[in-house]
């Protein structure tokens, strides 16, 4: 980036190749994906951290090229892709050993691409945070998004419930068919009632929310008796009021946050090897499948940048990386 500010300021420039360490694999990036943070960074409210790359990306998919000491197992022209703390959008980039992904054979680079930032935090949320169980009802907010689709196919796979909330009905309905069982277009109106009516009075376990303090309050009224706000970003607000501490009390709610990009590289390892047991062969064998909104070639990042602003896409939107 040429400082920060609108698209105008994203360019591609030439960079010296990373380097990789003791357990990094280097790998040739053939896609990566554009992630709300990516538009975040390039407006100056979402540095990276200390000691990673200034370039965007926070997620990549390729073959390695080399394998530093201590990656057995890896080989030049292994396909993987990874979830990265800055850098995908690049020709190369170094990825610990530890968050590379085998890529099924089935998946092409613009698919395998599309994973890891979105499944990622989906699981992250639903199972490490959320303890999301079968018979469980998940509340989705921006059921549309990369994460949104994500979460709608791993609920549906750990036999659980997901209602969804999303701003048209295009996308409910894509929503319905990737396993949400009902949608409410947000510009209809407020969801806590609608919420209220397809739980039966009951509520839901556990509420995905984008959105921050406007949704705060509708989220609480939304839970049932020991349900989880989980927080994964705060799209149109950070600062929520009127918070009834005794409402938590006596219904035992809790709220929690979180953010993988900040994560140290042994939990995110972690992370990862959970996310690959319970996902990957899920993947291979077609139950689970990056939902893909459009593919640009990186020279049209602006473009991409966008269309994620417009939020008009459904799934993710990939660049395919040349050169």
């Amino acid at each position: 980036m040429r400082g920060t500010g609108g698209v105008e300021v994203l360019h591609i420039g030439d960079h010296p190749d990373p380097r990789p360490k003791a357990g990094e694999l280097l790998v040739r990036v053939r896609a990566t994906a554009v992630n709300r943070a990516d538009l975040l960074q390039r407006r100056g409210k979402y540095p990276p951290p200390e000691g990673a790359s200034e370039i965007l990306g926070l997620e990549m998919a390729g073959e390695v090229e080399a394998a530093g000491p201590g990656c057995e197992g890896w080989n030049p022209g292994d396909r993987v892709c990874a979830l990265l703390p800055g850098g995908g959008y690049a020709q190369k980039a170094a990825v610990p050993a530890g968050v590379a992904m085998r890529i099924p054979d089935r998946l092409s680079y613009e698919e395998a691409a599309a994973i890891p930032e979105a499944f990622l935090t989906a699981y992250h949320n639903l199972f490490s945070l959320g303890g999301l169980l079968p018979g469980m009802t998940v509340l989705v907010h921006a059921g549309g998004s990369g994460v949104g689709t994500a979460a709608i196919q791993l609920v549906r796979e750990a036999g659980a419930v997901s209602l969804v909330t999303a701003g048209s009905p295009a996308k409910i309905d894509r929503c319905r068919e990737l396993g949400a069982r009902a949608g409410w277009n947000y510009r209809q109106g407020p969801f806590a009632p609608w919420v209220t009516e397809q739980t039966g009075g009951r509520g839901v376990d556990l509420v995905l929310d984008f959105v921050g303090a406007p949704y705060f309050g509708q989220n609480l009224s939304s839970l049932a008796t020991d349900g989880k706000l989980i927080v994964i970003g705060a799209m149109g607000g950070g600062v929520a009021d009127r918070v009834d501490l005794l409402d938590l009390l006596f219904r035992r709610l809790q709220i929690l946050a979180s953010s993988i990009r900040s994560l140290d590289t042994a939990r995110k390892t972690d992370l990862t090897k959970r996310f690959a047991g319970f996902a990957l062969p899920l993947f291979a064998d077609g139950r689970l499948a990056p939902v893909i909104d459009s593919v640009y070639d990186w020279t049209q990042v602006a473009s991409a940048h966008l269309r994620m602003e417009s939020n008009a896409n459904v799934g993710k939107i990939v660049l395919r990386i040349g050169g």
